[in-house]
């Protein structure tokens, strides 16, 4: 027998109930538009399932800025550990009394008949004027192909399922990827006392402590992350740059992976290849490491530069001078010689839009949009990564995003409700 019942509608759907889901929320309610958020897990859902035990912010709390929900915590330069970080999240629903329906998928989104948009729930169909794609662009967990040449004994995961040393079984670990959590997950493991081998990349550093303040404070006193994607000498190129490495654990300090090297860990230039078993590796580990240490130095003398022009009284700081030169670059690794068990592959996400079935995406797949307001009436995206600025896709900077985004919303419904006016008057 068919349901006679009609077809929920709202005025907006945002999908997504993260903290830019969340956020997007609290400027449509200021604005007295309805909605709903639907979360297909949880609220914080990847803060909550995708970090280790041991994660924490890179950023201090101070830059946890949700709309009206500021960091009011007694540590503004602490860095927040992973269960803080969800109960901060979950703290600012409750504070906003965000209209949220957990355990709600969404598995297709297209243009509806006469208008607007129709979603297919795992709770039935549904319609509205407007959606907002609040779900970033980190989908699905990326292992390279590459990975099925590894001989079946070693254990591997994806750093997204990485939580602590204890899961892997004994022996030495393999991190492919030097981002912020290849180095992190790297340096849990060698804190922890295993012998870790890590796959270094081209991901930059920056430093945690420079002139007598967290770097990130200079940062922001620089605008750095209030500087517009367009404005970027990369533009729209940055969005495919990785996140600088350091770490906020212990009270946040630098990550040198020169030092580590000197206390035992084993580093590799880019994985190339894995013949029969055995990963092979370029010979860029020595161009790698100078990169990186070049753009920490870079970050430092942008600060030198703000600090001598402002007549700004400052400790000096010394700038970072390497304390070890691979002499040779290991091209090939024999695992089982080694005696590495596992292989913790922190290579990143890629986008899954399948489900959204609108004229919105480039030709890499990527939204085209501008602020979040993509290239179809009534579809926008928030919380990716240079949405609009670097703050983007931090705690600090998705607010702006948000409010600009349910600005074009309300906007958009009083147009449309000034063009029916005079024909209900003509009628």
């Amino acid at each position: 027998m068919t349901s006679s019942l009609p077809t929920p509608h709202l005025p907006v759907i945002v999908i997504g109930g993260g903290q830019a889901g969340l956020s997007v929320s609290t400027g449509l309610r200021d604005r007295g538009i309805g909605h709903v958020v639907l979360e297909k897990n949880r609220i914080a859902h990847s803060w909550r399932t995708q970090r280790w035990d041991a994660f924490c912010l890179v950023t201090p709390n101070w830059q946890c800025q949700l709309p009206g929900f500021s960091y009011a915590g007694s540590e503004p330069n602490g860095f927040m550990p992973r269960d803080e970080i969800v109960a901060y999240v979950e703290a600012f629903a409750k504070h906003i009394d965000a209209p949220v329906r957990e355990g709600v998928a969404v598995t297709r989104v297209t243009q509806a008949d006469g208008g607007g948009f129709a979603l297919e729930t795992s709770e039935g169909a549904m319609t509205a004027d407007a959606v907002v794609l609040a779900v970033s662009a980190y989908h699905v967990p990326n292992v390279p192909r590459i990975a099925e040449r590894i001989h079946a004994d070693i254990v591997q995961i994806h750093s997204s399922d990485y939580k602590t040393p204890a899961q892997l079984p004994a022996g030495g670990v393999l991190v492919v990827g030097s981002g912020q959590s290849g180095c992190q997950i790297a340096e849990d493991l060698h804190l922890a006392g295993r012998a870790v081998h890590l796959v270094v990349g081209s991901a930059p550093r920056c430093p945690r402590l420079y002139r007598g303040r967290d770097a990130v404070d200079w940062l922001d006193d620089l605008g750095q992350y209030d500087l517009p994607v367009d404005q970027h000498p990369l533009r729209e190129g940055v969005r495919r740059k990785a996140n600088h490495y350091l770490t906020g654990r212990d009270g946040g300090r630098d990550i040198d992976l020169r030092r580590f090297a000197l206390e035992g860990m084993t580093l590799y230039g880019r994985l190339q290849d894995v013949v029969e078993g055995r990963p092979q590796f370029g010979g860029d580990l020595a161009r790698n490491l100078d990169s990186a240490d070049a753009v920490y130095n870079g970050i430092c003398k942008l600060i030198d530069k703000h600090i001598a022009e402002s007549g700004i009284d400052a400790p000096e700081t010394g700038h970072y001078v390497p304390v070890w030169q691979p002499n040779e670059t290991p091209t090939e690794l024999d695992l089982h010689a080694a005696g590495i068990t596992s292989i913790v592959w922190a290579t990143g996400f890629r986008s899954d839009w399948s489900w959204v079935d609108l004229p919105i995406f480039n030709g890499a797949g990527y939204p085209t949009h501008r602020r979040g307001v993509t290239t179809m009436e009534g579809a926008y995206v928030i919380g990716m990564p240079w949405l609009y600025t670097w703050g983007s896709g931090r705690f600090v900077g998705i607010g702006r995003d948000a409010a600009f985004v349910a600005d074009r919303i309300a906007n958009r419904r009083a147009e449309e409700s000034a063009a029916v006016l005079p024909l209900q008057r003509a009628g």
